[in-house]
């Protein structure tokens, strides 16, 4: 066991990176774990447009690196290793990597939220390039083009419904024949222009990894097994989103999801032990976002750290 840290950061996204900004140049020396993910989902994301301070845009893995050295710059270390469990019951709090064992003052949780998948190769493949899972980060690539919209849920149709401000046509791709989504929000899907729906119905493949861009999809009909070809130039896979707590679950409150709950400002139920980014957001889910709340975080550890001298 090394020693006791002021601040250990669990995740390496916008808000992870942030939160050690702030707390490296309030002298903490905070540690980061960069998880399985580092960088998270913007990693996986190719330009990014909305990301204050860039107005030509910024490739999203260019805009993370640039994150990790600020943060680095000022002092904070990062680990390339996932915290494997936790135990909250004691202060100062114990983090293990397998079974080496960290200890630290302060806790900022940052491990954020994966976006479920279809779990087919192609769709990896081409993850950034023609399949996304945010149509408010990329919708305005899509401008006059056609796109494909999976799922059924409250994110399917708000995703499906924005994406018709930019797109020629958005089709929704539904398993069943009736929508999970609220009353309203199918309403609103269902007035708005441009957009339809494929029922009964699942992605099989994306087209085309060996172009490295989104061409068509296969779709299968379950209910008669019947395969049909659809050209696309993009396709949105909005069947919802897993938060990383899995570790944290015999510690911290959370929801039915498992997003974890804040109790005053940015700290969880645990005093000293902070949450930022997607891992507590599953409204707004945005780098911008994040990277505020990070901050919020950063800011509200070194301030609980000091009140406890």
């Amino acid at each position: 066991m090394s020693e006791v840290r002021n601040v250990i950061i669990v995740g390496s996204g916008p808000a992870g990176y942030t939160a050690a900004t702030y707390n490296a140049r309030a002298k903490l020396d905070p540690l980061i774990f960069a998880g399985p993910e580092p960088g998270g989902q913007l990693t996986l994301t190719t330009d990014v447009e909305n990301y204050p301070g860039f107005p030509t845009g910024v490739m999203g893995p260019d805009l993370m690196e640039a994150m990790r050295q600020q943060a680095e710059r000022f002092g904070a270390e990062v680990v390339w290793d996932a915290v494997t469990r936790v135990d909250f019951s004691k202060r100062p709090f114990s983090l293990f990597v397998g079974e080496k064992e960290y200890q630290s003052h302060a806790v900022i949780i940052s491990t954020g939220a994966s976006a479920q998948m279809l779990g087919l190769e192609s769709e990896r493949k081409l993850m950034g390039h023609g399949v996304s899972t945010c149509a408010v980060c990329d919708g305005a690539f899509y401008r006059d083009k056609d796109v494909l919209v999976v799922g059924g849920g409250d994110t399917a149709m708000e995703d499906a419904t924005f994406l018709t401000r930019f797109a020629n046509k958005v089709e929704v791709v539904h398993r069943r024949e009736e929508l999970r989504a609220s009353r309203i929000m199918q309403e609103r899907a269902r007035k708005a222009e441009k957009l339809s729906f494929v029922w009964n119905s699942v992605v099989e493949e994306v087209h085309d990894p060996s172009k490295n861009n989104v061409t068509g999809v296969t779709l299968k009909n379950v209910k008669t097994g019947e395969l049909t070809e659809k050209a696309i130039d993009g396709l949105f896979v909005a069947i919802g989103h897993k938060p990383n707590t899995a570790i944290f679950k015999d510690w911290l409150e959370m929801d039915e999801v498992g997003y974890l709950k804040l109790k005053s400002r940015t700290m969880t139920n645990i005093e000293g032990v902070f949450a930022a980014g997607d891992v507590a957001d599953f409204y707004y889910r945005q780098a911008i976002t994040a990277a505020g709340s990070g901050c919020q975080a950063g800011i509200d550890a070194e301030r609980w750290l000091e009140s406890e001298e």
